[in-house]
């Protein structure tokens, strides 16, 4: 099957097409397709990498031609920015949105929660974000996202200080400091996975909240 120029948004193929595999493919509407291929190209990114991946086996995987795929993202590259952009909006929304509690150690304990949640809903999408992407996103990279993420915590952070007499401008080096030690345990986690969501998020909070002076023996979640 060839894509016609002009078609974008369309799939072409009529209802009973046989199909990459041999098998009798169902017509889709373009977001349908749009959607399938972002699927798919989200599972190959994630088991091979950018480089590993290729246009062939997206559309191999999807049961479409070639051109199916230029026409809705004009190459690997577009597709996979797509696909980037998706996970890293949607791991900032999860932990933005968890920030509801007012006491700041509970706020720690959701946004730890909360990245530790979207690993193992999401693991594809996590492995994705964490590898040195070649192609430019219009959400920008992991490490940007983590800075996004790090500026709601640097809020908490100063509130704390400016109560408590430290210095508030310390507070960015600080919440700097806590996102990259749950997103670098995140990593490990994810392929560890063990000790479960909680025990994790309770020493990390527990590390963070108490210090390595006053660590607690068997900390536990506030919120859960």
């Amino acid at each position: 099957m060839v894509a016609r120029r002009g078609d974008r948004g369309r799939d072409n193929a009529p209802r009973g097409e046989v199909g990459a595999r041999g098998a009798a493919r169902v017509r889709m509407s373009g977001k349908e397709r749009r959607g399938q291929l972002l699927e798919v190209a989200r599972a190959l990114f994630a088991e091979k990498g950018f480089d590993g991946a290729s246009i062939e086996e997206i559309a191999h995987r999807a049961e479409v031609s070639k051109p199916v795929v230029y026409e809705h993202f004009g190459g690997k590259e577009g597709i996979y920015a797509v696909v980037v952009d998706r996970e890293m909006q949607t791991l900032l929304d999860s932990v933005v949105s968890a920030l509801s509690a007012g006491h700041p150690r509970e706020l720690l304990e959701q946004a730890a929660r909360a990245l530790l949640d979207y690993i193992d809903t999401s693991t594809d999408g996590f492995r994705i974000l964490v590898r040195d992407s070649p192609v430019a996103s219009a959400t920008g990279t992991f490490s940007g996202l983590l800075n996004d993420i790090a500026s709601q915590v640097e809020h908490i952070f100063g509130l704390q200080f400016g109560s408590r007499g430290y210095d508030t401008e310390l507070a960015p080096l600080y919440s700097q400091a806590l996102v990259g030690m749950v997103a670098l345990t995140g990593q490990w986690w994810l392929e560890a996975r063990r000790p479960d969501k909680d025990e994790v998020a309770a020493h990390l909070v527990n590390l963070a909240w108490n210090g390595l002076s006053h660590l607690e023996h068997r900390p536990r979640l506030r919120t859960r």
